[in-house]
């Protein structure tokens, strides 16, 4: 039996996002999060390659509840 975790309402919106580009309605917040998060990616400043995707997994998150995921 395969050992499953719930998803979270934020990552069933960005999977949408990702397969769905047109139709989602979390779109726009998939847009920003790449932007700032291209831009991260390329000053330079990045030490290791998972803080890349864990910026924009925050991003992303921020622009579609409204609040700093590092509340949690």
């Amino acid at each position: 039996m395969k050992n499953e975790t719930p998803a979270s309402p934020v990552g069933i919106k960005l999977v949408d996002a990702v397969n769905h580009p047109q139709q989602s309605e979390s779109q726009e917040s998939f847009a920003k999060a790449l932007e700032i998060t291209k831009a991260y990616a390329g000053s330079g400043a990045v030490t290791h390659y998972s803080a890349v995707a864990r910026l924009f997994f925050d991003l992303f998150e921020m622009f579609e509840t409204g609040k700093d995921p590092r509340d949690k």
